[in-house]
């Protein structure tokens, strides 16, 4: 009767240890989908950031534009008054 009984705990033991195993895999594999998680909000935050700040730099770029162009026919017109003179 000692021979059944032991095997038996040998499996169980077994049993367990893949228990475990699994428990452990679980754990890692719900660990890493945080990070994970937690690293694609900082990437969403950054990517928000750098459109936004692409955003005032190419609202910056259209009010120098502007004003490039609005200089551009202040001097064509200067000069023309110059050369009519």
């Amino acid at each position: 009767m000692a021979t059944n009984s032991h095997p038996w705990r040998l499996d169980r033991r077994i049993n367990l240890s893949v228990l475990v195993q699994l428990m452990v895999l679980a754990s890692l594999i719900v660990g890493s989908w945080v990070n994970l998680q937690r690293q694609l909000d900082l990437l969403q935050r950054d990517v928000t950031m750098l459109l936004e700040s692409h955003k005032s730099y190419t609202q910056k770029l259209d009010v120098l534009s502007a004003k490039g162009m609005s200089h551009e026919y202040r001097i064509e017109a200067l000069e023309r008054e110059l050369g009519e003179r």
